[in-house]
């Protein structure tokens, strides 16, 4: 499948959001210490360290080369985590060590509850400190907690007070709000500041959902006040504020650092913190156990049902196919539509299948949706109840529409629409244009993000699982790797041959660690995502041909399937010749898939 040829060019807009967790109660350890270390008996501790004079006597400063007090504290932390309450207070009493001070505890306290005021003077102090560092409250002289050497302190004064904003509106007080807005923010900004003027339009939202949905913001007793004490915590030294669930963060690193160094990973499970990881080369998908020639043109494009039982093709022919995968035998072919089938998706609920053609028709096995030209891509919303379709022409270049075929939003976008994806948490969309631009909404207020003005035209474009990257193919034999909240390149994956055809490369493995591609030189490349390293260079089909689309089954970590000019589909797996006598043993106890006929994908006469 070629490009379309008609050169364009359109500049947009670039900014980047900031995003943010959800923050899970911790429970507070209260003492009278300085920065969060006391004696056994409660008392303050003359040592510097945080360690009682018996303990400092007989424990030893270091263990294994680590900090004694960080590690006894980490172990504290991860004690109260997994619910051992009794045995955390057991180790803080023996060690003379707790994992925060009551200072600490009381400005957890103070955000959460929303006392402001003893917030900003715990985080803080009542006066700015002459210089960097702050202790805890003696005698009436805080200067604040012990903030990082970067912390911004008005921007944290402007953080809090911006919450405290949010809630006088949100709690209808107008008049209060409007006097934190002039006397306690505006002396925080510079003048004509964008922040100010966009929290000033919010005195005319009266209304509380227009209120949340303008700031962005889920109220007083929603996540607002514990996503305000997460961003708080970033400022505050960790030697005071221990970041939360620190050690399962550490260990979460141990396993990414040796996943990293594992070419071939590919598990069914997690792993083990016992053993160091290494996956061995021939439990990884590296042969063509079956070839499928039922297309009657070249494959375009491809995918596995969410639950693994289904494989759909289609491309320059005008029929789609669609195997059982217990016996990779077609189970059925529509052969509704008059030209090439460019692209088809899957429902997240599997009881749907969309298919785009050059036949100006977008077909949902339940609706039909006509339009004035063909149509190139399509993305279904999380919830299965919406999708999104995109063309190259005319005035229905990017819409949404309901399953039923209403069409509920047309963007009446000026480029031309190459491939589009909807993130899977529901809350961004990316588009990728025929005028080498990147374009990133907001898919729950339909307004745009962000504009990335790239070098190369763009084949297609994937989301990860997480939401947290795109996978970007260029014309230039570059796969791109940008953080959907950045906007910034993680990583480029060259090596595979490209600039004539569309190409459609996805996510692999169980956990979405490699990249998978198709090239014009007839093979099929696979990439670590973590490191980059190119893993494996596959030959099969035939030559010269281009392999344009590969697919990699969701429901088995092991298999992917790839299609191109030869009219075949290559089905890869780690097993044998034996493999399908073998799958058909293991599902002999499985109901059976029902095709998706005209009884359950039957087509409504909704027609736009």
């Amino acid at each position: 499948m070629r490009y379309d040829p008609s050169p364009s060019t359109s500049n947009g807009s670039q900014h980047s959001l900031n995003g943010s967790q959800h923050i899970s109660r911790q429970k507070p350890l209260i003492s009278n210490g300085t920065n969060g270390h006391t004696t056994a008996n409660g008392a303050t501790s003359p040592h510097s360290n945080g360690l009682s004079a018996s303990t400092a006597r007989s424990a030893p400063h270091s263990f294994f080369g680590h900090d004694r007090e960080e590690v006894t504290r980490l172990l504290i932390q991860a004690l109260d985590d997994l619910g051992y309450h009794g045995a955390a207070d057991k180790l803080s009493q023996e060690s003379g060590y707790e994992v925060e001070s009551s200072a600490v505890a009381q400005f957890r306290e103070a955000v959460l509850q929303g006392d402001w005021q003893q917030a900003e003077t715990l985080l803080l102090g009542s006066e700015p400190p002459d210089g960097g560092g702050g202790v805890s409250i003696r005698s009436g002289d805080h200067r604040g907690l012990k903030l990082v050497d970067q912390a911004n302190r008005d921007q944290l004064r402007f953080f809090l007070k911006t919450q405290k904003y949010l809630e006088l509106l949100e709690a209808g007080d107008s008049g209060r709000a409007i006097r934190v807005l002039q006397k306690e923010l505006t002396p925080l900004k510079p003048d004509k500041d964008p922040e100010l003027a966009a929290m000033s339009l919010l005195l005319g939202d009266t209304d509380h959902r227009m209120l949340k949905e303008h700031a962005r913001w889920d109220g007083a007793t929603g996540r607002s006040r514990q996503l305000l004490l997460q961003l708080l915590s970033r400022s505050i030294a960790p030697s005071v504020m221990i970041p939360q669930h620190r050690l399962a963060v550490l260990l979460d690193q141990v396993k990414q650092n040796q996943i990293s160094h594992c070419l071939y990973h590919n598990p069914s499970q997690s792993p083990s913190l016992f053993s160091d990881h290494m996956c061995d080369r021939s439990q990884f998908p590296l042969r063509t156990i079956l070839e499928l020639n039922q297309n009657a043109g070249e494959v375009w494009a491809m995918e596995f049902s969410h639950d693994g039982h289904r494989l759909a093709t289609s491309g320059q022919a005008t029929d789609v196919l669609i195997y059982d995968t217990s016996t990779f035998q077609v189970a059925y072919r529509i052969t509704d539509h008059t030209d090439h089938v460019a692209y088809l998706a899957w429902s997240p609920d599997d009881s749907k299948l969309i298919t785009c053609s050059h036949d100006k028709t977008a077909r949902v096995w339940d609706t039909l949706a006509s339009f004035l030209e063909p149509v190139t891509t399509a993305s279904w919303s999380p919830d299965g109840q919406s999708f999104v379709t995109g063309s190259l022409h005319g005035s229905h270049r990017l819409c949404l529409w309901s399953v039923t075929g209403h069409l509920i939003n047309n963007w009446e976008v000026e480029y031309r629409v190459q491939d589009v994806a909807i993130s899977p948490n529901g809350k961004r969309m990316v588009v990728v244009s025929s005028e080498c631009q990147i374009v990133v909404y907001d898919f729950q207020t339909r307004r745009e993000e962000y504009c990335i003005l790239v070098k190369s035209r763009m084949t297609c474009v994937n989301i990860s699982r997480d939401s947290q990257y795109m996978l970007v193919n260029m014309a230039n034999s570059e796969i791109h790797l940008i953080d959907l909240e950045t906007a910034e390149i993680v990583r480029r994956f060259v090596g595979q041959q490209q600039g004539q055809f569309v190409i459609r490369s996805t996510f692999g493995g169980v956990d979405q660690n490699l990249i998978i591609s198709g090239s014009e030189d007839s093979r099929v490349y696979i990439w670590h995502k973590e490191n980059g390293t190119l893993i494996e260079t596959l030959e099969g089909h035939q030559t010269p041909g281009c392999v344009t689309v590969v697919a990699w089954n969701p429901a088995d970590p092991c298999m992917f399937a790839s299609g191109g000019d030869d009219r075949k589909v290559r089905i890869w797996s780690k097993e044998d010749s034996d493999f399908l006598a073998k799958r058909r043993r293991r599902l002999e106890g499985r109901s059976s898939v029902s095709p998706p006929g005209r009884g359950s994908y039957g087509r409504s006469a909704a027609v736009l």
